[in-house]
């Protein structure tokens, strides 16, 4: 996943006024007769020799005609020489960040290929604003600000800010590779609708086959393990007006967690500011936009009507029925479970488990 490749860089680059001496030394001119040739003072060609002043179009033009080396290749020379300067320049800036890139889990992000191992600070710090796609630690700082003031995220939860934004940008860059169309509010219901029968179906195939509906909807779809600290279920967000994300980490690793979690993403999708980020934990708040994402969910896998029926019956601690409940709903028994020992109804030790399906997202 590393977003660039560099090119070799030389660690020594020679300036064109080195080569301009030289050049006039064979060349048996003598640096004031070749100012007079050129039209340009003598100090002005010291300059260029001493580094002080860069070679221009028009001057690498005059050159061109004086000595009959092409004014692309002094051209070249400068842009060389300036560019291994600017480098220079960065990786001294960056050495002295190293405490800022060590903020981030770096040895997990070189493993899953979004960052490559260095052993240089500064090579570090460029690895990471290159992952980030920034030009400046200050950019990024300016940027994730901007991002920070906009999480939604439940208290019940503690995440590591570098390593939460590290996990939001790694959800991004997945995002950036599914083909959407322009979000369809009608269409995305849609596609909701199908994927709630998708959640008896067998993992991984449901996940592909609800992350090519979303796409289809102009929603992305994503499963992004969590990075060290980010104890997080998901996230949703806004990429672009026109474009939302949806991001899951899969932390549970069963099928009510991430399908319920799936759902509540697209509650925020549907009910809230396109402005916020939601990062979800484990148990979501009961007040607020969570509250009501939560309800939504709930209510979609599960109409209302019918699952306080259920409960009336009082046969909720049964095997069969539960099972059959689920059959006749069109979703998973493990949905069901899950609900039930979220409204305390259930231990979350309970034998009824069992109904729940382990599942791994990659």
């Amino acid at each position: 996943m590393v977003p660039t490749t560099y090119p070799f860089q030389p660690d020594y680059v020679v300036p064109p006024g080195w080569v301009l001496e030289e050049r006039l030394e064979a060349n048996g001119i003598s640096q004031a007769e070749f100012a007079r040739r050129c039209g340009r003072s003598p100090k002005f060609i010291s300059d260029i020799i001493a580094g002080k002043a860069p070679v221009e179009a028009k001057t690498a033009l005059q050159f061109e005609k004086v000595l009959g080396v092409s004014a692309n290749i002094w051209l070249g020379i400068e842009k060389r020489y300036r560019l291994h300067q600017m480098r220079e320049a960065e990786a001294r800036e960056a050495e002295a960040s190293e405490d800022w890139a060590r903020s981030f889990p770096l040895s997990e992000l070189i493993k899953r290929g979004a960052i490559r191992k260095s052993s240089s600070a500064g090579e570090k710090v460029t690895q990471l604003l290159t992952f980030f796609g920034v030009a400046s630690i200050e950019a990024w700082t300016a940027r994730n600000k901007t991002v920070a003031v906009a999480y939604r995220h439940s208290p019940t939860f503690e995440s590591n800010s570098f390593a939460l934004a590290a996990w939001l940008r790694l959800a991004e860059i997945e995002a950036e590779g599914q083909a959407l169309k322009d979000f369809d509010r009608a269409a995305f219901m849609g596609a909701l609708r199908q994927a709630r029968r998708l959640t008896r179906e067998k993992f991984p195939q449901a996940f592909v086959e609800a992350r090519q509906l979303f796409n289809e909807a102009g929603v992305a779809l994503v499963c992004v393990k969590p990075l060290p600290k980010t104890p997080l279920s998901g996230a949703a967000r806004w990429l672009s007006p026109r474009k939302p994300l949806i991001a899951l980490s899969g932390r549970h690793g069963s099928d009510d967690h991430i399908w319920f979690s799936l759902f509540h993403e697209a509650a925020h999708i549907l009910l809230h500011s396109k402005k916020s980020v939601y990062v979800d934990g484990d148990t979501h708040d009961n007040e607020g936009d969570e509250a009501e994402a939560n309800r939504w969910a709930a209510d979609f896998l599960m109409p209302r009507p019918a699952w306080q029926s259920f409960l009336a019956a009082e046969n909720y601690r049964n095997d069969d029925a539960i099972t059959n409940f689920a059959a006749e709903q069109g979703i998973a028994p493990g949905i069901i479970v899950g609900r039930l020992q979220h409204e305390g109804l259930l231990s979350w030790r309970s034998r009824l488990n069992r109904l729940k399906v382990k599942v791994r997202l990659e």
